[in-house]
């Protein structure tokens, strides 16, 4: 089985992480933080926006049950990439929408899946398309949040509805 890796950011990692594993073909999902100059950052300082750090998740994924298109187009419907740096009420460059690709595939496989996807949305994609560097691993309190948390009134405010629409638009893509 062939294992392929993409770094993405849309908001709170508690969101993408809750969605992605939902999918087929998705083989782990983590959560942490990527595009920074901070080395080994925590999420107090994160939350500071002063490292340059986004909010993302790692997804492992089989790219013969999952290609990256199919992964992206649940990228762009579970999160809004056309407001820049904020997702709803989270707000700060650590919420921005981005893509850290792997190689080189991985960028053009992005920039096709913009170009294809922007005519959904009433405003131009923001989203980032930039080279992973390093990828730092939240705390483990962050990973799998809402498997533990789904009661909390962010995840059954913010996480649920995304879900609901995650199902309704992709049933035959979950587990």
């Amino acid at each position: 089985m062939a294992v392929e890796q993409v770094v993405l950011g849309g908001g709170c990692f508690w969101c993408l992480d809750a969605a992605f594993r939902q999918i087929r073909g998705v083989l782990a999902v983590e959560s942490g933080y990527a595009g920074g100059r901070t080395q080994n950052p925590t999420y107090e300082q994160i939350c500071s926006g002063a490292t340059g750090h986004a909010e993302v998740v790692r997804v492992d994924f089989d790219p013969e049950v999952l290609p990256l298109d199919a992964l992206l187009e649940v990228f762009w419907v579970i999160h809004d990439p056309t407001t820049l740096n904020r997702q709803g009420a989270d707000v700060g460059t650590q919420y921005r929408s981005v893509i850290f690709y792997a190689n080189e595939a991985q960028r053009q496989a992005a920039e096709q899946s913009i170009a294809k996807h922007s005519q959904r949305f009433d405003d131009p994609i923001v989203t980032e398309v930039t080279g992973l560097e390093t990828f730092w691993p939240a705390e483990d309190y962050h990973q799998d949040y809402y498997r533990s948390h789904g009661m909390q009134p962010y995840c059954q405010v913010v996480i649920s509805p995304k879900l609901e629409k995650l199902r309704q638009s992709f049933a035959e893509r979950l587990r």
